[in-house]
């Protein structure tokens, strides 16, 4: 089958030809329908600092997609041949106190697919049947394979209420800018959302933020203090892993105010804690991955009731073989989602 591999230990990855994975008694082999590309994916494409200290190549990455099923193993009981799904990323043990207590998400023994196991870059892909999803018939395979990174947003912004909250968003990727969607779907009174790249902003504009902030052209802090009377912002989605942008969320948030942190910074952030945390009584909350299966199942109620409006995220969609092209037009931040077609 045809596959993208992270190859060799340096930036780049290579278009290859490799033997579909041998099914075992509990997988699920599946034939591709759409992948899309994730911020992780770009990191393991560089061969940056986080990449070279966790992936071990060869290994087929990627790990959003849909998919249909073309063959089950022995032990298989609830997915059958010709249905249609998507898979959870993290791969869980089943068995650790977070896996038996309802927070699979942090499993302490978690492998990630794309990562740790084979992805999803490849015209198959080989997946255990806790991991899977399957979807409903209503959503393309194109929106399908975007629920995944949907489903970080969606539990982000399910941990707090928003209604009637002034929210400010940094980063207006994807998770951003389903961010803005969903709180203005569910009632935040002013959402102000921060970043660096115009179209990203527009973006975040169409799809329910009420002001857009180019960092770049003016003093933050300063415009979103004036923008809320000087109080400060309710909530804070801190979505860009910018260090700059961490410390700006500090400063605008209000007393007793809530910090989400989603992105993931390269660099370790020294926080003061006495002034920006403690004395402001502020609570800073880590929101990684999705709840299994409760935000899979949030999600997907969500774009079938067109309360989250995804076909305007995906805005591009290459075929497996112009990958150069679509890593580099994400880099450029000139994009929406991008799909891949294995």
């Amino acid at each position: 089958m045809k596959v993208l591999l992270k190859h060799i230990r340096e930036p780049g990855a290579q278009l290859s030809s490799v033997n579909l994975p041998k099914l075992r008694s509990h997988d699920i082999l599946a034939k591709t329908l759409a992948t899309s590309i994730c911020g992780t994916d770009i990191h393991i494409f560089d061969w940056d600092k986080w990449a070279n200290s966790r992936i071990n190549p060869p290994i087929i990455f990627g790990h959003e997609f849909s998919a249909q099923v073309v063959e089950v193993g022995s032990q298989i009981k609830n997915i059958k041949e010709g249905d249609f799904i998507s898979a959870e990323s993290h791969i869980v043990c089943g068995k650790c106190l977070q896996c038996n207590t309802g927070q699979a998400h942090l499993c302490q023994n978690i492998k990630l697919r794309g990562i740790d196991v084979d992805g999803c870059f490849a015209e198959y892909v080989l997946v255990d049947e806790q991991s899977v999803w399957k979807n409903n018939k209503q959503i393309s395979p194109e929106v399908a394979s975007t629920q995944e990174p949907i489903g970080t947003a969606v539990q982000a912004v399910m941990s707090v209420d928003v209604k009637d909250k002034n929210i400010t968003i940094f980063g207006c990727g994807p998770i951003g800018v389903c961010i803005s969607n969903l709180c203005k779907a569910l009632g935040a009174s002013q959402i102000i959302v921060v970043d660096i790249v115009n179209y990203r902003l527009n973006m975040a504009k169409s799809m329910g933020a009420h002001i857009i902030l180019n960092a770049q052209d003016i003093n933050i802090v300063k415009e979103i203090m004036s923008l809320t009377d000087n109080n400060g912002t309710d909530i804070v989605f801190e979505v860009s892993g910018n260090n700059i942008a961490l410390n700006q969320c500090l400063k605008i948030i209000r007393p007793g105010g809530i910090i989400s942190l989603i992105g993931l910074s390269p660099t370790k952030f020294p926080l003061d804690f006495a002034n920006d945390i403690i004395m402001k009584g502020i609570t800073i909350q880590g929101i990684s991955g999705r709840k299994i299966f409760e935000s899979w199942k949030q999600t997907s109620e969500f774009i079938t009731s067109n309360i989250l409006d995804i076909s305007k995220l995906i805005t591009h969609s290459f075929k497996l073989e112009d990958f150069e092209t679509a890593f580099t037009l994400l880099k450029s931040g000139e994009c929406g989602k991008i799909i891949l077609y294995p």
